[in-house]
């Protein structure tokens, strides 16, 4: 008897529904045809003994199955729950009338319990689009799937609970979400706060600009300085994710395996700080099945590397591509895989190895030119996309005592949410671009229009600190979100002005 099962291939941020066509005929062997990987291929045994332990069986007779398209490479344990109903169905231990109309997708324990999977969200939108009426995945998965609205998701514990539904035996209760309600009531909880950050008005500044526009920024001072505390806050002046966005990032942290289960949907902007030991792939993504890196896992939210210059250089080259095309493409010899990698750089750093050159009261101990060689690690090209440099100074004792507090990151958020509107209806017309960093040259020339007193301000600026061309247009960019928070059509010379000084390591005081 053949008899046809659904299942799901994840490649990216994509799902492609796999059928598992299971022929039971007379003879003996097992084949398990389709390009499925070893962990595919082990399923057998998975299978046979999760059957035994329910009171079924595998069949004694001839088994084919082959996993369409077979161009497709399978992956995973992921196909062992859609494998085993589709071997009862075709050996007649269970109905397969209602296959049809369902993908399954998990992993079965030898005791037949159902374990989690990665990439649900993406196997339930691909479900919906092809009309599939419902879809079954592991317990744990089943909120995140849920999220998908006009799918009956059925979380399930063990493969008793699936052969029992298509046998008619017993019903299962779909999971249902509320995508839109879980969406507003976690969209502003965070557990850190502005408020929390005694002086640094300048600095704070700053981080308001980076955010409006989406710039990305690095910070160079002293330890103790306040630097990584800044950056942890910074999601919370950034606008809240929308619901588009937020299912975007859910599905990339799917993919990951990052989602755990008691968590439908992300509703935070994500904030990730790798350690300064991480490789190139682990940061771009890849692998010999490619799996997202932390560029990807920070899209629409923050990516934080504290003391930049202790990364490998090779690590932070291989950033440059990603910045500007807020794509990265990881290729192999059969296939190329897209994720997403829209994110805001956040950078932090020493001047010197000692950590006190330019210090206000200590004295830098670090001997001629380690400086500049120190400085020199970090790139010209890579620092060239990072928008904003500012400098961090240690914050005094009577700004520490102070008892006013500080402006808390909700107002903060509601300047920086007004500058976004108004950045949002000028690219209107525009796909993919929301903010002034994601400006091209072309919208840079019709965007950032300088009258005779600025264009002077910043011929003066460039041939003075020796800035390039894309510096300039950094500036450019940067003085357009500082016109969008001060209300201003035009760009002034002092929006201009804020601007250039927030170029900090173009400066010749750090050149040691």
């Amino acid at each position: 008897m053949l008899v046809k099962s659904f299942g799901s291939a994840v490649h990216g941020i994509k799902a492609t529904t796999i059928t598992i066509e299971v022929s039971v005929s007379k003879g003996i062997n097992f084949f398990l045809v389709g390009l499925p990987d070893n962990a595919v291929r082990e399923s057998q045994q998975r299978i046979a003994t999760a059957l035994e332990s329910n009171g079924f069986k595998l069949p004694k007779q001839r088994v084919v199955i082959n996993m369409a398209p077979a161009d497709i490479r399978k992956e995973g344990a992921a196909y062992d729950l859609p494998l085993a109903v589709g071997i009862l169905a075709a050996s007649e231990q269970i109905k397969a009338d209602l296959l049809p109309d369902y993908v399954v997708m998990g992993e079965l324990s030898l005791d037949g319990s159902v374990q989690p999977i990665r990439g649900v969200l993406p196997i339930a939108i691909q479900a919906r689009e092809e009309g599939f009426k419902g879809l079954f995945v592991p317990i744990s998965n089943a909120r995140e799937a849920a999220v998908v609205n006009n799918l009956d998701v059925f979380g399930v514990e063990n493969l008793k609970q699936v052969i029992d539904f298509f046998n008619g035996i017993s019903s299962l209760k779909p999971t249902v979400v509320d995508t839109r309600a879980e969406f507003m009531t976690h969209a502003n909880e965070y557990d850190v706060d502005f408020v929390d950050v005694k002086g640094q008005e300048n600095v704070k500044r700053a981080f308001e600009v980076a955010a409006a526009g989406g710039h990305n920024l690095i910070m160079i001072g002293p330890p103790g300085a306040g630097k990584t505390m800044l950056a942890k806050r910074l999601p919370t002046i950034i606008p809240p994710l929308t619901l588009r966005e937020a299912l975007e990032t859910t599905k990339i942290h799917s993919v990951a395996g990052k989602i755990d289960g008691n968590t439908s949907l992300m509703t935070r902007r994500p904030f990730r700080s790798p350690h300064h030991t991480i490789s190139d792939v682990a940061l771009v993504g890849g692998g010999t099945y490619p799996q997202p890196g932390e560029i990807s896992l920070a899209h629409n939210g923050v990516l934080f590397l504290d003391e930049l210059p202790e990364f490998r250089r090779t690590v932070l080259e291989v950033m440059r591509q990603p910045l500007e095309d807020r794509m990265i493409t990881i290729s192999r010899a059969k296939f190329s895989v897209e994720y997403p990698a829209s994110f805001m750089l956040v950078a932090s750093m020493n001047p010197c190895p000692c950590g006190y050159y330019n210090h206000p009261e200590k004295d830098c101990v670090c001997s001629p030119g380690v400086v500049q060689k120190y400085l020199n690690k970090i790139s010209g090209p890579l620092l060239d996309r990072i928008d904003i440099h500012i400098e961090v100074v240690p914050v005094p004792f009577d700004k520490l005592a102070e008892t006013p507090a500080a402006e808390p990151s909700t107002s903060v958020r509601e300047r920086v949410m007004k500058a976004r509107t108004v950045q949002e209806e000028r690219f209107i017309e525009w796909k993919d671009v929301y903010c002034n960093a994601q400006m091209s040259s072309k919208l840079i020339r019709k965007f950032c229009i300088l009258d005779d007193a600025g264009n002077a301000l910043l011929k003066n600026a460039m041939e003075r600190l020796g800035l390039s061309a894309r510096a300039y247009d950094r500036i450019l960019k940067v003085s357009r979100t500082i016109a969008d928070l001060d209300g201003s059509d035009a760009i002034r010379p002092d929006h201009l002005a804020e601007a250039i000084q927030y170029r900090s390591l173009d400066r010749d005081t750090w050149m040691g």
